[in-house]
């Protein structure tokens, strides 16, 4: 069974340094998925919650290799945040899926949804797939072509909604990141890139990853190359473009004491805009309710975003020389509000999140805060306006924009 990633800042750091002599090799090696993982960096997990940058990992890769030998790497390395672009731009699309997960638990037929347990229980009858799904289940994380496949399988083979597959990703992946793995799931279903599905091939698993074959060809017949074919019609709603929210990329004045806002989306406040803050206190919330009713997080999950949040208290704790507080609540932006109004803010300040559950909790947060006359400023790290900036249109148009800045010398001299 493959290892699970750290989560740590200080064990992200070493598996990075561990890793950046092979990224000239990352392109050649990459798609060949191996039971440990050594061709692929398995920072996944770390840059979803930033304990480690984008920007440290883009920097030092163009310190360490040229841009054509680092390219395919630097490539994968963005698409993240050109996820992340495209989705701030089309916030509905979060907010669709979650709608239609819940009404596809309540609706669909029973035998469906039976069917549907049983395949994410690795009960398929399909062994390769099976032993995917329990890999997943077991320890919180996949190669990327392991999760194409059985993205594929689930939608083009058992012709089950995409949805919840995506949920079932969302529910147990330690790296689940609302853009990555909703995009990610319309992509293979052929939403995201119209006309095109992404369809799981034996031949394609025979090559690239046998391990998965090695327990047995129970199923396989239903993999062959020939026997899948596209599954629909899928939901043919369009989301257009919205404008990008303007945020500021530092800190403004502050008219009286300031608080520092710790939350999944971005945990080191410590590099970059807001490393010179100097917050008269610092909290992160954790929200069991939220985290098990609403989005069923497995125990794995629940766990790790305890985790993180910890590592992340600790290391500002250290660099901002102040209190921190760990709330828990069934009220993220209550117990924020109550935090706020017992330290006597006049201000709380956060990188701002993401699309997805923190953001969600954003409106209610800024109308609790304003009633007690503390107002919330959200900074955007200058690189992911940038790069959001980029992401309007296709991947492609988006990584010609980022490699000619990732190529210009005066910007590479920031990172």
């Amino acid at each position: 069974m493959s290892p699970t990633p750290s989560l740590l800042r200080q064990d992200a750091l070493f598996r990075w340094k561990e890793f950046l002599p092979r990224v000239a090799a990352y392109a050649r090696l990459r798609n060949h998925v191996s039971p440990e993982h050594e061709n692929v960096s398995r920072l996944s997990p770390a840059l979803r919650f930033r304990t480690l940058l984008e920007d440290e990992i883009i920097g030092e890769t163009l310190a360490e290799h040229s841009f054509a030998a680092g390219e395919k790497w630097l490539q994968e390395v963005c698409w993240r945040r050109y996820w992340k672009g495209w989705l701030e731009m089309r916030p509905q699309v979060w907010r669709d899926w979650r709608k239609r997960v819940a009404t596809l638990r309540s609706t669909l037929p029973a035998t469906t949804l039976a069917r549907a347990e049983a395949v994410m229980s690795g009960a398929s009858g399909v062994a390769s797939m099976d032993q995917i799904a329990c890999e997943l289940i077991e320890t919180g994380y996949l190669h990327n072509h392991a999760r194409m496949w059985w993205a594929s399988f689930w939608i083009h083979v058992e012709q089950l909604p995409w949805e919840l597959g995506a949920d079932f990703f969302f529910r147990h992946l330690l790296d689940a990141d609302p853009a990555s793995n909703t995009l990610s799931w319309r992509w293979v279903a052929g939403l995201q890139t119209k006309g095109k599905t992404y369809l799981v091939r034996l031949s394609n698993i025979e090559k690239y990853a046998p391990h998965y074959l090695g327990s047995g060809s129970q199923g396989s017949e239903r993999l062959a190359d020939s026997a899948v074919t596209t599954h629909g019609p899928f939901d043919s709603t369009e989301y257009k473009p919205c404008p990008l929210p303007e945020l500021p990329i530092a800190p403004p004045p502050f008219q009286g004491p300031c608080g520092l806002w710790l939350h999944h989306d971005d945990l080191v406040p410590e590099v970059g805009p807001l490393a010179s803050l100097a917050p008269a206190s610092i909290a992160a919330c954790v929200s069991e309710p939220v985290y098990q009713q609403r989005y069923r997080l497995s125990p794995r999950r629940v766990a790790s975003l305890r985790t993180v949040l910890a590592d992340g208290l600790s290391r500002a704790r250290n660099h901002y020389r102040c209190p921190t507080h760990a709330l828990e609540s069934a009220c993220v932006a209550s117990a924020l509000c109550s935090w706020a109004k017992a330290q006597g803010l006049r201000e709380v300040v956060a990188f701002a999140p993401m699309v997805g559950p923190v953001a969600d909790t954003v409106p209610r947060l800024t109308a609790l805060l304003e009633s007690q006359q503390i107002r919330l400023t959200l900074i955007r790290r200058p690189s992911d306006a940038r790069a959001f900036s980029f992401a309007g249109a296709g991947f492609f148009p988006f990584w010609q924009k980022m490699s000619r800045h990732l190529q210009s010398p005066q910007e590479v001299s920031r990172f």
